[in-house]
């Protein structure tokens, strides 16, 4: 029999279990806070009796993450982690210090199939998707190692969040639930390369997240070069399906924009970013590209990037430039699991 993975569950879910294996169903609340706290063996929870312990032991796992490498920057507060899972496999994790408060930038899956040339998360592809229960680990985990709280979360680490749907939905359920870490939806953000069919569904269940799109070109034949999903999903596909979500939700949509040196920061693009997202409430978050061995990619000087973000105020857009964090650290996704996937040679690090 296969193991539950009982971090994944609700506190209905865990009333339903404790039933099933003949234990009153209100300690599922007292299990579940203990869950969500961040404990990694039931022997931490100290309220439940010893039997019933035992009992959840021999028919469910906690999903931990596991510090296989930390990494402070000299710069700024920023942390990077990248944890090992249960089967060796790796992830990037990143605590970030805002005047707000402390955020963490999460992964949803090992790896990525999307293919963006200017992302390290996907050399290796997709390996396999995240459990809710292996997203809320890498909060927990931080939360354990440095001893704070964290207020903010945003879904834009490895992977696409809303290919792996099922388990990114009930991971938001489970953040946000008041017996938990009760981090309120609204801040929380879910970034997605593009994938149209996920945002039409996840349309429905009208969640006060923030939407990020990573958008990156306004140009079909720009984002076609530098995002494959696009030639599944193109422009205007996708600003439609923004357009419905907005439709249903009235939240703000977050657009990122990676800035890359000759390839999408002339006036032309800004001209035509300007164009295209008329009509839909936007924030569009200007990002210099970070570097990628593997592409020739590089970011614009000051001075351009500058100008491209004014001219885009200038046609009545809110443009912002993202402040650049953990630079010294590789704090950008991929790049870590990937130097520890090499140095690895497939063996897991101990």
């Amino acid at each position: 029999m296969s193991l539950i993975d009982i971090k994944s569950l609700d506190t209905d879910e865990l009333a339903s279990l404790l039933s099933e294996i003949g234990e009153p169903s209100y300690r599922a609340k007292q299990v579940f806070v203990w869950l969500q706290s961040g404990v990694e063996s039931f022997d931490e929870m100290t309220n439940i009796p010893k039997n019933l312990r035992k009992k959840l032991s021999e028919i469910s796992y906690i999903a931990v993450a596991l510090t296989e490498k930390k990494f402070e920057s000299r710069l700024d507060e920023t942390v990077k982690y990248v944890f090992r899972l249960y089967d060796g496999e790796f992830i990037e994790t990143v605590l970030m210090r805002y005047k707000h408060g402390y955020s963490v930038c999460i992964s949803t899956q090992v790896g990525c199939n999307m293919g963006c040339k200017f992302c390290a998360s996907g050399l290796y592809g997709k390996t396999r998707d995240l459990s809710a229960s292996e997203m809320l680990a890498q909060i927990t985990a931080v939360q354990r190692d440095i001893g704070i709280r964290i207020s903010n979360v945003v879904m834009m680490g490895m992977g696409e969040p809303l290919e792996n749907f099922d388990n990114s939905v009930k991971f938001l359920r489970l953040v946000s639930h008041s017996d938990g870490l009760n981090i309120g939806l609204r801040h929380i953000s879910l970034s997605t390369c593009g994938y149209v069919a996920g945002i039409d569904k996840l349309a429905r269940y009208n969640m006060p997240i923030t939407l990020s799109v990573s958008l990156h070109a306004p140009f079909d034949v720009i984002r076609d070069e530098i995002m494959p999903i696009n030639k599944k999903w193109n422009i205007s596909a996708l600003l439609d399906a923004c357009r419905r979500y907005q439709k249903v939700t009235t939240r703000r949509i977050s657009f990122e924009y990676a800035l890359i040196s000759g390839v999408n920061d002339s006036k032309a693009c800004a001209e035509e970013l300007a164009k295209i997202t008329k009509g839909i409430m936007c924030h569009i978050n200007l990002i210099p590209a970070n570097p990628v061995v593997e592409n020739s990619f590089s970011k614009p000087d000051n001075k351009t990037i500058n100008y491209f973000k004014d001219l885009l105020i200038s046609f009545g857009l809110t443009a912002t430039v993202r402040r650049t964090l953990g630079a010294d650290i590789d704090a950008s996704c991929g790049q870590l699991r990937k130097k520890i996937r090499e140095g690895s040679k497939g063996a897991i690090i101990q």
